[in-house]
C-alpha cells in the first residue's frame, strides 16, 4: 500500500495549478444519464473517484472517451470526457460499486427520470458520519416516485414518469439537491426545491443542465425552480476549479510559509476560508491568473471557526485548518456542525505533537512551537491531506500511510508540492 514521505521545514514558492473540482465533476458525469446524446466535460480531474464513477456509469451503458492522457497533452489541463448514454442497459447500481463511493448513489435521480425505474444500493464512502439518504427518498417521493427498501437496495419506480412537485429539505443537503434537480429536469411540470444547497457545485451542475436544454432558475439560492422538459440534448461544459483544493494549498502555504500563486483559482468560491487565512496572518491577494498566498516570517494568529453550508466555512477544509492552527501562537476553536464524526484526524495530529482537546463537536487547538515527524495514518479524504500539511511544517520525517484516501480527491499532490520546494515523495507499497 502506498505511503507519502515528507521532510518538513521547506517554505513553498512558485505556482500550483488548481484542478477541476471533484465535487462538481461527479454530478456532472452522472448527468450524462439524462440524455442519449454526448455530454463532453472539460477540465475533469484524474482521480480515483472519477475512475470509479466511469465504471459505474459504464455498468448502466454509458460509453466514454478520455482525452488529456496522451503524450503532448497539457499536463495541467485536466481530462476531457465524452460520455454517451445512447441506451441505458441496466438500471441497477450494484453494491460492490456504490458501496465504495457515496456520490454514486446520485444515479438514482437520472435513472428514475429517464427510465422510470432504478435499483440502487445504499451508499458507502468516507466514514465521517451516517449521512442517511432520507432526504433523497423524500424528494423523489414528492416527485411521485414509489420507493421501497429491499435487502440493502433502494427500489424506485415512477410508472408514467416523474411529476413536478414541491420539495423542502429539513436540512441543507448538497447531494440531495443535485439528485432532485437532475430528476426534476425530465419530470412533467414544475418542481420547486426549497432549502436547497447553495454550493458553487450546484450552480455548476445547473449551468450544464441548462446547456443540455433544462429550464432551471434560482441555482445558487435557497430556492430552485425547475420546469420539466420532454428530453435533454448533449452539451460541452467545463468543470469549475476545485475550491477545496484551492483552500488546501492556501493553508499549506500559510502553514509552511512561502509565496505561491494558485493558478486558475476563483476567490469567490471560498471567500470565507480566505478571510480566515487573512485573520491567521497570511497575505491573500488576487493574481493575474488566480490567487497569491504569502507568509514570510510572521507568526500565525489563532482563529475561531464554525463549519457551515456555503457561503460559510466549508466542512471539507476543517481538517486542513486544524493542521494550520497547530502552529498558531495561542488557542484556536474549531466547531464542526455538518458531520458528527469528522475529528478522526485529531489523534493522528497528536502523534506529531499537536495539542488538541475535544468537547463534543468543538476542538480547541493550542499552538505548539514545533511538530515532530512521525508515522501517521489517513482516516478519510480531507483528514489525510491535513496530515500532509502538518508534515510540511514538522521537524524531521513524516510518513502518511493509507494514502488511497488522498487519491480520491487530490490530483498529483506530490508533484504540485514538490514543484514548489517541498521535500515530498510517494513511496510505492
Amino acid at each position: 500500500m502506498d505511503s507519502i514521505r515528507i521532510v518538513g521545514g521547506n517554505p513553498l514558492k512558485g505556482a500550483i495549478p488548481i484542478s477541476g473540482a471533484k465535487n462538481a465533476a461527479l454530478p456532472l458525469m452522472i448527468a450524462s444519464l439524462l440524455t442519449p446524446e454526448t455530454l463532453t466535460l472539460e477540465n475533469v480531474p484524474d482521480l480515483a473517484d472519477v475512475g470509479l464513477l466511469k465504471r459505474i456509469l459504464a455498468n448502466h451503458g454509458v460509453d466514454y472517451s478520455v482525452a488529456g492522457k496522451r503524450p503532448g497533452d497539457l499536463p495541467n489541463a485536466g481530462q476531457t470526457l465524452g460520455l454517451t448514454a445512447a441506451e441505458i442497459v441496466d438500471t441497477t447500481a450494484p453494491y460492490e460499486l456504490v458501496s465504495r463511493m457515496r456520490a454514486s448513489f446520485w444515479v438514482i435521480g437520472p435513472l428514475l427520470a429517464r427510465m422510470h425505474e432504478a435499483r440502487v444500493s445504499l451508499p458507502g464512502g468516507c466514514a465521517i458520519g451516517t449521512r442517511p439518504v432520507d432526504f433523497f427518498l423524500m424528494g423523489l417521493r414528492d416527485l411521485g416516485a414509489e420507493i421501497e427498501l429491499d435487502r440493502g437496495y433502494v427500489v424506485a419506480r415512477a410508472p408514467g414518469g416523474l411529476k413536478g412537485g414541491r420539495v423542502r429539505f429539513p436540512n441543507v443537503s448538497v447531494g440531495a439537491t443535485h439528485t432532485i434537480m437532475m430528476a426534476a429536469t425530465l419530470a412533467a411540470g414544475e418542481t420547486v426545491i426549497e432549502n436547497a444547497a447553495r454550493e458553487p457545485e450546484v450552480g455548476d451542475l445547473a449551468e450544464c443542465l441548462t446547456k443540455m436544454g433544462a429550464r432551471i432558475e434560482g441555482a445558487g439560492t435557497g430556492t430552485i425552480h425547475v420546469e420539466g422538459v420532454a428530453g435533454l440534448r448533449g452539451a460541452v461544459h467545463r468543470v469549475l476549479p476545485d475550491r477545496i483544493e484551492t483552500g488546501t494549498y492556501a493553508m499549506a502555504v500559510a502553514a509552511a510559509g512561502g509565496d505561491v500563486v494558485l493558478k486558475g483559482a476563483h476567490p469567490e468560491l471560498l471567500q470565507s476560508a480566505l478571510d480566515v487565512l487573512g485573520t491567521a496572518g497570511a497575505s491573500v491577494s488576487p493574481a493575474a491568473d488566480g490567487i497569491r498566498i504569502v507568509r514570510n516570517g510572521a507568526g500565525l494568529a489563532p482563529v475561531s471557526v464554525t463549519t457551515e453550508p456555503f457561503p460559510g466555512f466549508p466542512t471539507d477544509l476543517q481538517a486542513q485548518l486544524m493542521a494550520l492552527a497547530t502552529r498558531a501562537e495561542g488557542s484556536s476553536s474549531i466547531t464542526e456542525t455538518i458531520f458528527e464524526n469528522r475529528f478522526m484526524h485529531v489523534q493522528e495530529l497528536a502523534r506529531l505533537g499537536a495539542d488538541i482537546r475535544l468537547n463534543g463537536q468543538t476542538a480547541t487547538v493550542r499552538g505548539v512551537k514545533s511538530l515532530k515527524g512521525a508515522h501517521v495514518m489517513a482516516t478519510d479524504l480531507r483528514a489525510s491531506v491535513s496530515l500532509v500539511i502538518a508534515g510540511l511544517t514538522a521537524d524531521g520525517e513524516t510518513t502518511v500511510n493509507r494514502v488511497y484516501h488522498l487519491d480520491r480527491g487530490f490530483e498529483r499532490l506530490e508533484q504540485k508540492l514538490s514543484a514548489c520546494g517541498a521535500e515530498i515523495e510517494r513511496v510505492r507499497g
